[in-house]
């Protein structure tokens, strides 16, 4: 077998998600080698530009919008041939994988195996996934049972992600009546489990909020977004205003922070963005509500918090995209004119559910540094009972020493303010 290193476009490559080993992917790992792209070594790929190891490395190309790539092509004959190197390879460096990786693949290529070549699968498993021989042939007597709660997870979690029942039976290639029983069994976990209980009930990992001003030196969230909310903040309006199970929708969660603390709470949740992070992409909807309208939500009865944490006009300006339709490049007036009526649709579909706004001033990117109240214009626009104004202001560290010279030579204050106005819905 021959190697060689040669340079290929960014997009040219092709990942084999049906294929490749790794079950979880780690975004933390992405930004890390986004942060030291120059000194990554190589993808390795077949002749067919096929990924055998490195899709984080790829995925932190991506993120840097890069054009070109270095990769060490290395030939395969077969599919089968690409994914065992593929597991040599994530067994033996870089970010392996995963004991529960090893398990699941170990459990795909066992079962694929005809009844006369196991006992040399086996052998042959235990070296390319560098586990003890035990250990492997205990992965293989649970085969049956652990299939079925893969599948039962699975399961469960697109039924938290809002998927429907028929979406869901017809992804996995089950009967509708087994995700019922699914979803089902998942509700009446809750009851009968001390830890969850917990973990939905905010008893463990929460502070609870007794004043309406939420202070926060550092942000939470690993992941840059630009639009990347702190997750506390939520953490404290699902607390607030929803149960275990109520429906969450954020349509600006484009770093999918809103996914994993939904998932902990036990909340379910629709979560979309105009440009999802390349990292989650497959876990966060692609949607815009500027030019799409609302999302398409499977049961808006159920829905009890609409978390919005939007674009603030010229202060996103430029960084999603440079489209007039996006609410970071519109002017002023359209803003928030289209601000509002996602606002005033949101509440025509709820029910004595609420609305969050998360909004801050205008100041620094504003045209002659002009402070523009959005949460004033918002308000005047949007005729429903306010339930609560909450104010989480930024730490001054934030500003810059231009920002700072500034503001002592014109005596103008910097702007430190950020609101979530949370509207209740009649």
């Amino acid at each position: 077998m021959t190697t060689a290193v040669e340079q290929r476009k960014v997009s040219e490559l092709v990942f084999r998600q049906d294929l490749y080993p790794r079950i979880d992917t780690d975004p933390i790992t992405v930004q890390k080698y986004a942060d030291s792209i120059d000194v990554l070594p190589p993808v390795e790929v077949n002749q067919h530009n096929e990924i055998i190891d490195g899709w984080h490395r790829w995925t932190a190309h991506k993120k840097l919008a890069l054009h070109d790539i270095t990769v060490v092509v290395t030939p395969t004959s077969s599919d089968s041939q690409l994914l065992e190197l593929a597991i040599e390879r994530n067994a033996t460096h870089g970010l392996q994988l995963s004991q529960e990786d090893k398990r699941t693949i170990c459990r795909r290529l066992y079962e694929a195996t005809p009844e006369r070549e196991r006992d040399t699968k086996k052998k042959q498993l235990v070296r390319i996934l560098s586990v003890p021989d035990r250990t492997l042939r205990d992965w293989l007597s649970r085969i049956d049972k652990d299939s079925k709660e893969a599948r039962d997870k699975r399961i469960s979690h697109l039924w938290l992600a809002c998927y429907t029942q028929e979406e869901i039976a017809e992804r996995e290639g089950v009967d509708q009546d087994t995700v019922s029983e699914i979803t089902l069994r998942k509700k009446a976990e809750l009851p009968n489990s001390v830890n969850l209980q917990a973990q939905a009930n905010h008893a463990t990992d929460f502070e609870i909020p007794l004043y309406n001003i939420w202070k926060q030196q550092d942000k939470s969230a690993k992941l840059r977004h630009p639009g990347n909310t702190e997750i506390r903040w939520l953490d404290n309006l699902l607390y607030l205003y929803t149960k275990p199970f109520d429906i969450v929708v954020d349509p600006f969660g484009g770093s999918g922070s809103t996914i994993d603390l939904c998932r902990k709470r036990l909340r379910r949740y629709w979560v979309s963005d105009r440009k999802p992070v390349v990292e989650r992409e497959r876990e966060i909807r692609q949607h815009d509500l500027a030019t799409s309208g609302l999302p398409s939500i499977p049961r808006w009865k159920d829905v009890r918090l609409v978390y919005l944490d939007p674009p603030y006009w010229k202060q996103s300006e430029g960084q999603y995209s440079h489209d007039p339709t996006d609410l970071g490049n519109m002017p002023l007036a359209q803003f928030n004119e289209v601000l509002a009526s996602i606002i005033g649709q949101f509440a025509g579909k709820l029910c004595g559910a609420y609305i969050a706004l998360v909004m801050q001033p205008t100041q620094w990117k504003s045209p002659e540094r002009a402070y523009t109240d959005h949460i004033a214009d918002i308000i005047r626009s949007v005729p429903l009972p306010i339930e609560m104004r909450y104010s989480t202001p930024y730490e001054s560290q934030q500003c810059t020493a231009q920002m700072v010279d500034w503001a002592k030579e014109n005596k103008k204050c910097l702007v430190l303010t950020r609101e979530i106005i949370v509207w209740q819905t009649k």
